[in-house]
């Protein structure tokens, strides 16, 4: 167990140690390009998602989301499908 650990640590290293060789490697081109590739990710990512929810109003959207959203014993049965729940 400790030798897979070692190991994982050690590739883990050799992998980031390579990952810089190759970064500095890189054109200052190819690092603007990239850094315009994200930049629009997330842009898309922010149109997708406008407004993350902060964590005063978590609280208090669950709550109202609860209030309006229960579920009856009654309704619970008469939604399940035909068979569901009987013995095999």
């Amino acid at each position: 167990m400790i030798t897979d650990v070692a190991l994982l640590l050690l590739y883990l290293i050799v992998d980031r140690f390579l990952s810089w060789l190759i970064l500095l490697g890189r054109a200052t081109s190819s690092k603007d390009i990239e850094l315009l590739v994200l930049r629009h990710e997330v842009a898309v990512l922010r149109r997708t998602n406008p407004k993350p929810v902060s964590a005063e109003n978590c609280a208090t959207v669950g709550r109202a989301s609860a209030a309006g959203f229960s579920v009856t014993p009654a309704a619970a049965v008469a939604d399940r499908p035909v068979g569901a729940g009987s013995a095999r």
